[in-house]
């Protein structure tokens, strides 16, 4: 993966996502972190298909060191794409304000997913009816950032 441009992500379409990301990047991070009362962060993975990196802000909960996603694409029957990206891909880029991490994706086991599920719903109560609204479990991805030893 050393040939991917992780520096020239591809935004979302014109909407409130990307409205978002400009600001989070505009800011270097400084606004755009705390969105509709939780925090998001900029999350890039590298394109399944394309091979490009896209970036996508997602609402984030963190604990030991680690970050948490939920996939919940609002509940529909299909995983997100920036999850299928991270399955095929699991080396990704994150953006936490203004600290930019690398740092490798999965799945988060059957029992991490019940261990974290509701430090997630805190962060965005919908998480539970968007759960309910589909047949698939969602899941919860796990972000591991590469140790940064001095």
């Amino acid at each position: 993966m050393s040939d991917i441009d992780w520096d020239n992500p591809i935004d979302p379409k014109p909407g409130w996502q990307l409205d978002h990301v400009k600001q989070y990047v505009g800011s270097d991070g400084a606004q755009g972190q705390f969105w509709n009362g939780t925090q998001t962060l900029l999350l890039t993975t590298v394109g399944r298909v394309s091979g490009n990196p896209v970036r996508t802000p997602l609402i984030y909960g963190e604990d030991d060191g680690r970050y948490f996603l939920v996939a919940s694409n609002g509940g529909t029957p299909q995983h997100p794409l920036w999850y299928r990206n991270l399955t095929a891909h699991p080396e990704v880029r994150i953006q936490v304000g203004p600290e930019k991490l690398q740092g490798t994706a999965r799945t988060a086991t059957a029992e991490e997913r019940t261990a974290y599920w509701p430090l997630m719903v805190k962060h965005w109560p919908s998480y539970d009816e968007y759960q309910s609204k589909t047949d698939r479990e969602i899941p919860i991805v796990v972000i591991e950032p590469a140790r940064q030893d001095a």
